[in-house]
């Protein structure tokens, strides 16, 4: 089972590009040192405070960049939390390495910063800024020259003095701590025969029931309690909380449509004679850029790709539209139509299997044959969809996957679906996410060039009034009536959040500041008042606090360590079953098999150490690490298995032909070195940020 708890520290690469990258070259002639506190402080690391001004300068950069990557996108309230996250775990993060900066007493001289500044080979961040001969990618030292003896740069060379410095003390950190990582010459060996080694041989995998069903094994509640407390670090976490709500989405009223109908229907005329059609539609339409955009049928709802593609007025020059679509009227104008790459669109019914496991495709397969058997007697895919797929994304919408190119699916269902014809269900077909039953809806390899005027349809205020006082009417009455009877009798639906910390995505509601505030500072079983949301409006009700530092022992956990427990005792007896087996066979997979007709012997001349897969049977990691240690020509003792253990026996472990061990060693060890080098820096971070006592009073 493995660890629960989100991770959010910043690991070395993003480290090195936030730190040396946005924080010394990035901020440019704003970087003055430590900042003093302004307005107050937003927290605290280790005790040492973070003024508000220094973390509102980083969430300002940071805010200015989201927007300068991507113009035209809404900086929703979801989006700004994320901006403010990311701020917030900066600015912790440049505290710490300041004050390890201090602990370890880096300083740079005045003399090492002059060789810095005029060094060839590696020139500081702010001297590649701003002196770089674009032509020549070299520093223009001319120019920096003449900088440099400017009386009115004598600013600019102050403050870049500090920020040289400061990136120098930054390296220096990086490389005493990565001097401190050693590889030996074992550990590059192992890694060139891990990456060339294969095996040969054969063996026979017993899954856990071999050792008889869960029944025979329960499983008491003091167990469960005493492997959770035994194991409790695993399930660390930062202070949750639990709530359910109901939300009140912001969707247009059908007045709002017909609104947004009639003015797009006014601009089909201007849209088909603009003379300048960029300025058209940067005036007219809410995506202001899509001017001579290509387009397939991907590119729309399945509806709104009919009535595009199906138009008889699809023809350069033609106006189609206005179609209703993905909640926008789209009025298009048509520059060309050509043969693009061919598309198909198709549903499907996933049954999760294991492909390696013989008895699980088996029972997926007998579950597939009996929802053919329903299809054939006339019942409806997309409500089997609903029923059997387990396929979270599309079930509920009748398995439906859209339009998509080969590339997009694996090369066994894209053979399934385009060597098919519309209307044909195929399948069960079997790829790496287990058996799929297939409807094709149908082909197309048409693509269209065209400028779009698109209206995004959107609440009026008095729609959004109208809304909000249906959440203020729900909100009173589950105050006086109960929350849970309030919702049953108005016909809406409670959601369930499940266990949330302040930074956790709620379902529906995204990273929501008002909804954190309202949890994390209200009692049990308080109810907010009506928050509003960028697509709605919201009225929770606070189920559970938990600020124990670790999950709760609450039933869905209770029942996943039970399954482990349960794995764990099949597991002990399915290995002291095995070795009978072994001792009684005389060591000979076959005389097992033949005593055990259920089971079956795999034999394989290529076994990859290098990513555990077996050639004709599948991949096992951890069967295949098993491997590398065992005597060949020996029945093994019983290994591990992804799905229980196995009894092995190898009789060849071989390098490629001509393969020099040296030489390849000797190009890996670099490699292996940085590795090890990143990989000591990011755990040493990682333990500063984990034991940092951080305090977030934002």
């Amino acid at each position: 089972m493995g660890k629960l708890r989100d991770k959010t520290h910043i690991v070395l690469f993003i480290l090195v590009a936030a730190f040396v990258g946005l924080i010394v070259f990035e901020w440019g002639m704003n970087f003055t040192g430590p900042k003093q506190s302004r307005g107050g402080d937003v927290g605290a690391v280790n005790g040492e405070p973070i003024p508000a001004a220094e973390y509102e300068q980083l969430y300002n950069m940071v805010s200015t960049s989201f927007r300068q990557r991507n113009p035209g996108v809404e900086v929703t309230s979801r989006i700004d939390a994320g901006l403010r996250e990311q701020a917030w775990n900066m600015v912790v993060d440049q505290t710490l390495i300041n004050q390890l900066l201090k602990k370890y007493a880096v300083q740079v001289s005045d003399q090492e910063v002059l060789e810095a500044v005029n060094s060839e080979v590696n020139p500081p961040g702010i001297i590649r800024q701003n002196f770089t001969d674009p032509k020549t990618g070299q520093i223009d030292r001319e120019l920096l020259e003449k900088a440099r003896q400017d009386p009115q740069a004598k600013e600019f060379w102050l403050k870049a003095q500090e920020m040289v410095r400061r990136e120098l003390m930054i390296n220096k950190l990086l490389m005493d701590l990565k001097s401190m990582a050693i590889v030996t010459d074992p550990e590059v060996t192992e890694l060139v025969q891990r990456q060339y080694t294969t095996f040969s041989g054969s063996f026979i995998p017993f899954p856990y029931d071999f050792a008889g069903p869960a029944s025979n094994f329960p499983v008491k509640d003091e167990e469960i309690t005493a492997w959770y407390e035994a194991h409790k670090g695993q399930f660390q976490q930062e202070p949750t909380r639990s709530a359910e709500f109901v939300f009140f989405p912001l969707t247009p009223s059908a007045q709002d449509s017909l609104r947004a109908k009639k003015e797009i229907d006014g601009l089909v005329s201007e849209f088909a004679s603009a003379p300048d059609e960029a300025e058209f539609v940067k005036i007219q339409s809410d995506i202001p850029d899509a001017v001579n955009v290509t387009r397939t049928r991907a590119d729309f709802s399945l509806e709104g790709g009919k009535k595009i593609f199906d138009s008889p007025k699809l023809a350069p020059g033609q106006i189609v539209g206005p179609v209703a679509d993905q909640g926008y009227y789209r009025l298009l104008k048509i520059k060309s139509v050509s043969t693009g790459e061919p598309m198909a669109s198709a549903s499907h019914i996933l049954i999760r299997v294991n492909p390696a496991d013989k008895a699980s495709v088996e029972s997926g397969q007998a579950l597939a044959r009996k929802i053919l058997d329903e299809l054939k007697n006339g019942a409806s895919f997309a409500q089997l969809a609903a029923k059997y797929s387990q396929d979270p994304g599309n079930a509920q919408r009748g398995g439906f996957l859209g339009w998509f190119t080969k590339e997009r699916m694996v090369p066994e269902f894209t053979q399934a679906v385009f060597s098919g014809k519309p209307g044909q269900v195929v399948g069960p077909v079997l790829t790496r996410f287990g058996l799929h039953i297939i409807k094709i809806d149908g082909f197309d390899n048409r693509q269209i060039v065209c400028s779009e005027v698109v209206r995004q349809l959107k609440p009026s205020s008095l729609t959004s009034e109208s809304i909000k006082r249906k959440a203020m009417v729900f909100r009173d009455d589950a105050e006086s009536k109960g929350f849970a009877e309030t919702a049953k009798l108005q016909k809406l639906d409670v959601v369930q959040t499940g266990d949330f910390t302040r930074q956790t995505l709620v379902s529906k509601l995204g990273m929501d500041e008002d909804v954190a505030s309202f949890a994390f500072s209200s009692k049990d079983g308080a109810i907010s008042q009506v928050i509003k949301n960028d697509n709605g409006f919201v009225v929770m009700k606070l189920l559970t606090k938990n600020d124990t530092g670790y999950r709760l022992l609450d039933d869905e956990l209770k029942e996943m360590i039970k399954a482990e427990l349960v794995r764990e005792k099949q597991g002990t007896a399915l290995k002291a079953k095995l070795a009978e087996l072994s001792k009684s066979s005389g060591g000979s997979l076959d005389a097992i098999v033949q005593s055990n007709p259920g089971l079956r012997k795999i034999t394989s001349g290529i076994i990859s150490w290098r990513d555990g897969n077996i050639d004709g049977y599948g991949s096992d990691r951890r069967l295949v690490e098993a491997m590398a240690g065992m005597e060949l020509n020996k029945l093994s003792a019983p290994v591990q298995t992804s799905n229980g253990f196995a009894l092995v026996k190898l009789d060849g472990r071989q390098l490629p032909y001509g393969l020099d061990l040296e030489v390849e060693k000797k190009r890996i060890l670099p490699q292996l070195m940085k590795i090890k080098q990143e990989q000591l820096f990011n755990e040493y971070f990682e333990a500063a940020r984990r034991t940092a006592k951080i305090e977030d009073n934002r």
